[in-house]
């Protein structure tokens, strides 16, 4: 019987944070994923703390950023890997009014720091801004493909990786552990985003699926370096490539990509970029999001030794790093877990 004090099921952002959690304070652990990708890795990759729609903060965002800044800085160092790119994102002004809500947006405390407050002309004739840009700050490009695949290597390398599906039915507990086939660990850390639908010990009721779907476009005269946000996001892969969206549809959970996302898409692309383009790939894929916009950690007081870290949503980027040191903290140190964090809020849900 191999002895761990975690063993991990997931291994998008949050399975990744928690694992370096546990790293920064010496615990073994071994993780459960099958390579099967997930809402991380059908992300846009887009780090971004703000809401545009509504030019307001990220939900608790001058906590969450210099910790997620610090942590991807640390881990492209760990795995020699370009994961953190920095790079702005430039709002398009839809009105004159838009502006105006920018420059009072933008004196507010939680958002001095991000929106800048010198509006930018369009120099671009491929992009359709006459009002010109807000340009955003302390914003990134995540490479999802760098950070998914340098990590499973690195887990394979310290023979901490299980590449399977998780078997439920295996999993047993036994007094202050539980036992998965081989492994006795202390705790097991469901980190399975809009996967945890199928885990029967997760409450069904507590996770909306929202299926986001992405088209790639090859678009030369485009010439875009940095994150551009009309109606979608156009964000730069390189090569003149770029990848556009995403849509929003609640209560699906399949991966299939669609026309009508695709149609809604371009219809809304064309509306702000006037060059010439070519549709090379489509994506799909479904944010683990709450009833509630707040994540869901802890535990349920029937199973005290399965853990759940999940509903991270759009901003999981910018929240799994802080959340997974707020999750170790609770689980090791016994430090109080907040209700509007605790999953133990959604058994009154419906």
């Amino acid at each position: 019987m191999k002895k761990v004090d975690y063993i991990i099921v997931g291994l998008g952002i949050a399975g990744i944070s928690f694992c370096e959690q546990l790293q920064k304070h010496g615990k073994s652990f071994v993780v459960i994923d099958n390579g099967a990708e997930g809402s991380t890795a059908k992300s846009g990759g887009v780090f971004n703390p703000t809401v545009l729609k509504r030019f307001t903060a990220a939900w608790n965002a001058s906590a969450f950023f210099p910790v997620a800044v610090d942590f991807y800085n640390q881990i492209s160092e760990k795995l020699k890997q370009k994961i953190f790119t920095e790079t702005p994102i430039l709002r398009i002004f839809k009105s004159v009014e838009e502006q105006n809500n920018w420059s009072v947006a933008g004196d507010k405390k939680e958002l001095k720091t991000f929106l800048s407050s010198d509006f930018l002309k369009n120099t671009n004739p491929a992009i359709e801004a006459p009002l010109g840009f807000g340009k955003v700050l302390g914003t990134a490009q995540i490479n999802t493909n760098n950070l998914l695949s340098g990590y499973r290597n690195y887990l394979k390398e310290e023979d901490a990786l299980l590449a399977e599906d998780i078997q439920y039915e295996a999993i047993q507990q036994k007094g202050n552990s539980v036992v998965y086939k081989n492994i006795s660990a202390k705790k097991i850390i469901f980190s399975e985003g809009a996967k945890a639908i199928e885990n029967p010990f997760f409450p069904s009721r507590a996770i909306i699926g929202n299926k986001g779907e992405y088209t790639v476009i090859k678009a030369p005269e485009l010439k875009l370096n940095a994150l551009l946000k009309g109606p979608m996001y156009v964000i730069p892969l390189g090569n003149d490539e770029y990848k556009v969206g995403a849509t929003f549809c609640r209560n699906d959970y399949t991966l299939n990509s669609t026309e009508t996302a695709k149609d809604e898409i371009l219809s809304k692309l064309k509306t702000f970029i006037n060059c010439s383009f070519e549709v090379i790939g489509q994506t799909a894929g479904v944010r683990p999001t709450t009833k509630d916009h707040r994540p869901l950690l802890g535990v349920l007081d029937e199973n005290p030794n399965l853990v759940f870290f999940n509903g991270l949503g759009t901003h999981g980027f910018l929240m799994a790093p802080l959340l997974s040191e707020i999750l170790y903290k609770h689980l090791e140190e016994d430090v109080f877990l907040t209700k509007d964090l605790h999953i133990k809020r959604t058994k009154n849900w419906k």
